[in-house]
C-alpha cells in the first residue's frame, strides 16, 4: 500500500542482530572465526579445537580440550528406539530420516526440555556427537548391515569415517574429514542458522531449532551445492571436455554449480583447502582423474571471475566424498555434521539476548471491500 518503504527481498543486505561468532568479508574473501583466520584453523586445528572456539570463544588449553573431547565422546550413543525409528524409514532420503531422528531424540531424552543455557551446551555437544552416528547407522541398516559401534579412542572425524565405513581410515583421510568439518562449522546468518535463530526466539528448545536447521539445509538452494557439482563432474567426463561445457552453460545464461557465492565476491578462503585435499586424496585412491577434471573447470571459468563467479568450499568437497565411495545423497548430511557447532553458537547467542523474529510484509492485495454473502455470489 505504501510506495515509500523498501523492499529488501531475501532479506539481502539486512543487519538483524550483532554477533561474536564469525566475520565474512565477501570482497575481500576472508573468513573469521572468533577473529582467527580460518586458513590458521584448517592447517593447524583439530573440529574438535574448532568446536570449543566456537561455543566458548577462546581456543581450549591441553585440559579444556581434554574435558571437551571427552564431553563429546560420551555423547556418541543413540537410544535403542532410534536404531528402530531408523529402520522404519530407512528407505527414506538421509536427511529426511536424520531430521526425523533427531526430532525422536527430543521425545526420548528427557534432557532436551531444557531450556537455559547450561542446557543448551549439554544437549548441543551431545547432538553433535549424535548427528554423524543416526547417518551412519541410516547408512548400514538400508544396505541391509548393522551399525558400527563407535570408537572411543578415534577423532571425531575419524570415528565418523569408522562408523560410515566399517574400516579405520588413514592418517591423511582422517584429517581431511576434519579439515572439511571446520570449514562447514560456521558461516553466519547462512539460511539454516537463520531458521535456527527464528525457532530460539520462540523460546523452543534446541532440538526443536536443529529440526528446523536440519530442514532448511536440505533445501537444494542452500545445501545441495555439493551433490551438484559432481553430477557435473561425471557429465563433463574429461579435462578435455571442460571448456566446452563451460561455454554452451554461459552461453544459455546457465550457472555452472560450485561457482558464486551469496557473500562471496572473491575466491571462497575455504575453497583452497579443499582443493589441495582433492588432489592428494585422489593420488592415494588412486584416482587423479577427477581433481584434473575440477581444475579444467577452474581454468576455463577465469574469464568469469571479474563478475563475482569465483570457486566456493562445495565445489570440492563432492570429489572428496565421491572417493571415498559415499553416496551422492549424503553429501548433504555430511555438511550438517560440520555445521552443529554453528548451529549451537547461533543458538546460545540468540538465547543470550532473545527477542521474537517477526519481520513485516508489505501488503499489495486488494483495498477493502465489503463482504458479500454466500447466495449473492
Amino acid at each position: 500500500m505504501s510506495d515509500d518503504v523498501k523492499i529488501n527481498r531475501g532479506l539481502k543486505g539486512i543487519y538483524f542482530e550483532r554477533s561474536g561468532v564469525s566475520h565474512i568479508d565477501g570482497a575481500k574473501g576472508e573468513l573469521l572465526y572468533r577473529g582467527y583466520t580460518i586458513h590458521d584453523l584448517a592447517e593447524h586445528a583439530t573440529f574438535e579445537e574448532v568446536c570449543y572456539l566456537l561455543i566458548h570463544g577462546e581456543l581450549p588449553n591441553a585440559r579444556q580440550l581434554a574435558v571437551f573431547d571427552a564431553q563429546m565422546k560420551a555423547g556418541r550413543e543413540l537410544p535403542a528406539q532410534v536404531y528402530d525409528i531408523i529402520r522404519a524409514c530407512k528407505d527414506g532420503h538421509p536427511m529426511d530420516v536424520l531430521r526425523t531422528a533427531v526430532s525422536a531424540l527430543a521425545a526420548l531424552e528427557p534432557a532436551s526440555v531444557e531450556k537455559g543455557e547450561d542446557g543448551f551446551l549439554k544437549n548441543g555437544i551431545r547432538l553433535t556427537s549424535q548427528v554423524p552416528m543416526i547417518i551412519a547407522a541410516h547408512e548400514a541398516i538400508r544396505n541391509g548391515r548393522e551399525p558400527v559401534p563407535a570408537d572411543p579412542t578415534l577423532s571425531h572425524a575419524a570415528n565418523w569415517l569408522w562408523m560410515l565405513k566399517g574400516e579405520k581410515p588413514s592418517d591423511d583421510a582422517a584429517r581431511l574429514a576434519d579439515v572439511d568439518f571446520i570449514l562447514h562449522a560456521e558461516h553466519g546468518a547462512n539460511a539454516s542458522s537463520f531458521a535456527a535463530r527464528v525457532t530460539v526466539g520462540t523460546e523452543a528448545n534446541l532440538h526443536g531449532a536443529m529440526v528446523t536447521a536440519l530442514s532448511t539445509l536440505a533445501g537444494p538452494a542452500h545445501g545441495g551445492a555439493a551433490e551438484d557439482v559432481m553430477k557435473m563432474v561425471h557429465e563433463i567426463g574429461s579435462p578435455d571436455n571442460a571448456s566446452a561445457y563451460v561455454k554452451a552453460k554461459r552461453a544459455n545464461r546457465e550457472a555452472v554449480t560450485g561457482f558464486g557465492h551469496r557473500v562471496y565476491r572473491a575466491e571462497d578462503p575455504r575453497a583452497r583447502h579443499m582443493r589441495e585435499g582433492v588432489r592428494k586424496l585422489g593420488q592415494e585412491m588412486g584416482a587423479p582423474e577427477w581433481y584434473e577434471i575440477l581444475q579444467a573447470v577452474v581454468e576455463a571459468m577465469k574469464p568469469y571471475a571479474r563478475h563475482g563467479l569465483n570457486v566456493n568450499v562445495d565445489f570440492y568437497s563432492g570429489v572428496i566424498y565421491q572417493l571415498h565411495g559415499i553416496p551422492m545423497d549424503l553429501y548433504v548430511p555430511i555438511f550438517a555434521i560440520g555445521r552443529m557447532p554453528g548451529w549451537l553458537v547461533q543458538c546460545l547467542e540468540q538465547q543470550r539476548s532473545n527477542i521474537l523474529i517477526r519481520p513485516l510484509t508489505l501488503y499489495n492485495g486488494p483495498e477493502a471491500r465489503p463482504y458479500v454473502p454466500l447466495a449473492d455470489r
